[in-house]
């Protein structure tokens, strides 16, 4: 086992240095060491979605990348979308639209769909789905999901046409 290394980070705008095993998970420095658990550990094989966050603008499974692979980066995770005590818009979204059950997934789902809106701002119900494909829920037909993050691309839109 390698020694305790200083890793240098930029979570959700803040600049960090944790002192942790290189090869540890950042999925478990962001839970255990930074304390965000908003984060979730689904299945710790990169195939569910639920640790989702995004690294550099790139949408990552945070159970498979090595905390020194994220040295020098900047990662937003699921506690980055609010500010100021407000919601992002697709977390209002999730709460009007239903899009959160037990609460596993929608960290994931949360942070996916803020990767796709990134990209593509107006999506259609077929891009949602493909942007959404690496995420598993296992409480809901995706149905309400798929609907709150195409709720939050309306409010997004009208809000920015209203400025």
């Amino acid at each position: 086992m390698s020694a305790a290394t200083p890793i240098q980070l930029n979570v959700n705008g803040a600049n960090l240095t944790v002192t942790v095993q290189p090869m540890k998970r950042l999925l478990d420095v962001l839970r255990e060491d930074l304390h965000l658990t908003g984060t979730k550990e689904g299945c710790g094989e990169g195939e569910c979605g639920s640790c989702s966050v995004r690294m550099n603008g790139d949408l990552v499974n945070s159970c498979l990348v090595p905390v020194l692979q994220a040295a020098s980066t900047n990662i937003e995770t699921v506690e980055g979308l609010a500010r100021d005590g407000i919601l992002h818009p697709l977390q209002q979204a999730f709460l009007q639209c239903g899009g959160a059950q037990c609460g596993i997934c929608t960290p994931g789902m949360l942070m996916a769909a803020k990767h796709l809106l990134a990209y593509n701002p107006h999506p259609t119900m077929a891009e949602i789905r493909e942007g959404l494909a690496g995420n598993l829920c296992r409480c809901t037909g995706f149905m309400r999901i798929f609907e709150s993050v195409l709720s939050a691309a309306r409010s997004t839109t009208q809000e920015t046409h209203a400025r």
